[in-house]
């Protein structure tokens, strides 16, 4: 049995569990995850967040899926981290750097006139756009609207990483969309070796993307931050919008900014707590 003290935060309605590793550890942490994110026996979330000393950033961030599988980066989630190292006391910056398992990101926090942080700003990094790396089962050199055949269909995909792999469809409706059928055909197709999350999009106009998406070893969530990276990068590669749109979620809007002479995305969007508790888990 180990009881664990966390916080539940949300950043878009993508909500995890947060609890503070910087002076102890969880243990059996990806059945602990699952545990605490069932949504009738446990906290319920999205996932577990673990924040981390780092000897590489000012934090580290590991986080897990709902399903017991590890993460490599969040970008909701990366927010939401912000926030509680600023707003817990645990940094008195406002601009500094987090560990994730795809590379170190960098966080600018805005704070209100009562000094809570009200939005959190990312340095996401660049996208990655080489099959191999993604990783897609392909032998060219991108993979930017390419036809797949998911469930007798053929769709249009392009390949994004952003240290997770992203596959971005344009679709005329998001609405009427039966992503609990089609999402986890895209996620465990031959083609992702290492599955994939799926984001299917509407574009509203140049500047203005609506957007679901099937995450992996989550299903659908109601934002995803390297998502929304993932399908403002596809977007602009397809001549569909402009760099610098606003990504709408079913949790709220993301503003995503890519500045191609840096080749770094920026994400820009809210953080905030839902409840502090206290939970016992017996593995």
């Amino acid at each position: 049995m180990q009881t664990i003290r966390f916080t539940k935060m949300q950043g878009a309605g993508n909500d995890y569990v947060y609890v503070n590793c910087l002076d102890k550890k969880i243990e059996n942490v990806n059945e602990t995850a699952k545990i605490i994110s069932d949504r009738h026996f446990g906290v319920g979330s999205d996932g577990l967040v673990l924040i981390c000393p780092s000897d590489k950033a000012d934090f580290r961030m590991d986080m897990y899926n709902s399903d017991g599988s590890q993460a490599e980066m969040c970008g909701n989630a990366s927010r939401c981290v912000g926030k509680y190292v600023h707003d817990k006391g645990l940094t008195d910056k406002t601009v500094f750097t987090l560990e994730t398992l795809a590379g170190i990101k960098t966080l600018e926090l805005t704070l209100d006139e009562n000094g809570s942080t009200k939005a959190v700003r990312v340095n996401m990094g660049g996208p990655v756009l080489d099959p191999k790396k993604i990783p897609i089962d392909s032998e060219s050199k991108d993979f930017i609207e390419q036809p797949v055949e998911v469930d007798g269909k053929e769709w249009r995909v392009t390949g994004v990483s952003m240290g997770n792999p992203h596959a971005v469809t344009f679709i005329d409706d998001v609405d009427e969309l039966d992503i609990e059928s089609i999402g986890p055909k895209f996620e465990n197709h031959p083609l992702f070796p290492k599955r994939i999350n799926t984001e299917f999009a509407c574009v509203k106009d140049r500047n203005t993307i609506k957007m679901r998406v099937w995450e992996r070893g989550a299903g659908e969530t109601l934002a995803c931050g390297t998502g929304a990276c993932a399908t403002l990068v596809a977007a602009a590669l397809c001549g569909l919008t402009e760099d610098e749109a606003d990504i709408e979620l079913l949790g709220g809007t993301l503003h995503i900014k890519w500045d191609r002479e840096s080749n770094n995305i920026f994400m820009t969007g809210p953080a905030e707590f839902v409840f502090d508790g206290e939970i016992t888990v017996g593995l």
